[in-house]
């Protein structure tokens, strides 16, 4: 059983990572929340049959009581509205403050359900049941949660960690297509930022990998939580900037995001998308780097191998500047912006007159 440990000092908590563990999720809820007596499932309209009544029966037979709460499949369901639902739902369900919140479904439900988690009651026990591969790379590690409000993606939000993260690579069986290849690119992504050893054994198990096979999977997605949680015991709360790094393709991808309208492309799609810009900036910053060229080369070929779209859709230069000075790595109205130095390492850039590259 893979497991991958987050030892932060104030919340450490494990990732258990295997195929067909979710009918012992009654015995790892007990492990992580031993005093709680009540669970309150946040999931959607698409997880609820598949998985959320599952793991419903699952803490019933525990002894653990429990009510679930269904929110609309979709980006549109991270909303401040969606937010109030819930929780009034949850104050109607009696909880208190030992009631565990637990998010069973994809990177929506996890950010909304964590954010609900985060301010109910300043803060309620929450673990984190991934069903995505993009929540299980991403996501469900490290405490971020957030909702979206039209000025932009993730404004309001806050970190709040986990008890515990249970991923069933069964889950991914039931994914789209569409779906599982945006996950992919979160995946891609710690190659680049990361691990160029990581971002080779990519280029050599793409076929495996698109037939979603169990053995190359649990490498992937737990040598992705690795490299997160690396990061976030460096720099949890986004204080240092390191942290920021996670965000290569996102600054980019926040913009197709929201100009296309929530919901128009997966939030991997739009970060694959944003990988894309990111790389062809560094190269435009250095046009005559033979290192950026060729990062750049293997970066989109292995997107494209493996169903990650690539091209951006057109935007105005001022839409795409207004739209970037809205990102939370902007500060006093300068874009600060994740860039490869080089395979497996990226850094935090200032670029004076930044249109012209655009």
């Amino acid at each position: 059983m893979p497991t991958v440990s987050v030892s932060l000092a104030a919340n450490p908590y494990e990732i258990v990572i295997e195929s067909g563990i979710f009918p012992r999720f009654g015995e790892f809820f007990r492990k992580w929340a031993p005093s709680a007596k009540q669970a309150v499932i946040i999931t959607d309209t698409n997880v609820e049959p598949l998985y959320g009544l599952k793991i419903a029966e699952i803490l019933a037979d525990a002894g653990i009581s429990n009510d679930i709460c269904v929110v609309e499949a979709g980006e549109e369901s991270k909303c401040v509205e969606i937010a109030q639902l819930l929780w009034e739902r949850l104050i109607e369900c009696g909880v208190d403050r030992k009631t565990v919140v637990v998010a069973v479904g994809g990177g929506v439900v996890g950010d909304l359900a964590g954010f609900v988690a985060a301010t109910l009651n300043r803060g309620l026990p929450f673990i984190q049941v991934p069903t995505t591969l993009l929540a299980q790379v991403d996501s469900s590690v490290g405490g971020k949660t957030g909702i979206n409000i039209p000025q932009g993606k993730n404004l309001v939000g806050a970190f709040w960690q986990p008890k515990g993260v249970l991923m069933d690579m069964e889950s991914l069986r039931t994914l789209d297509e569409r779906q599982y290849r945006a996950g992919l690119a979160e995946v891609v992504k710690y190659g680049i930022i990361l691990d160029a050893d990581f971002f080779t054994f990519l280029e050599e198990n793409v076929s495996a990998i698109l037939a979603r096979d169990e053995t190359v999977l649990a490498r992937i997605i737990a040598r992705s939580c690795e490299l997160k949680a690396q990061i976030v015991l460096e720099d949890e709360r986004e204080t240092s900037g390191r942290r920021a790094i996670l965000n290569y393709g996102h600054t980019f991808g926040h913009v197709v995001e929201k100009l296309c309208g929530y919901g128009t492309y997966l939030h991997g799609e739009a970060v694959g998308i944003g990988m894309v810009f990111a790389a062809a900036l560094a190269r435009k910053l250095d046009p005559e780097n033979p290192t950026f060229m060729e990062l750049e080369m293997r970066q989109n070929a292995l997107l494209t191998a493996l169903g990650i779209p690539t091209q951006a859709p057109e935007f105005t230069r001022d839409e795409i500047i207004q739209t970037m000075l809205h990102d939370k790595k902007t500060e006093n109205g300068v874009i600060h912006f994740v860039l490869p130095n080089r395979l497996g390492e990226c850094v935090m850039k200032t670029i004076s007159g930044v249109e012209q590259y655009i």
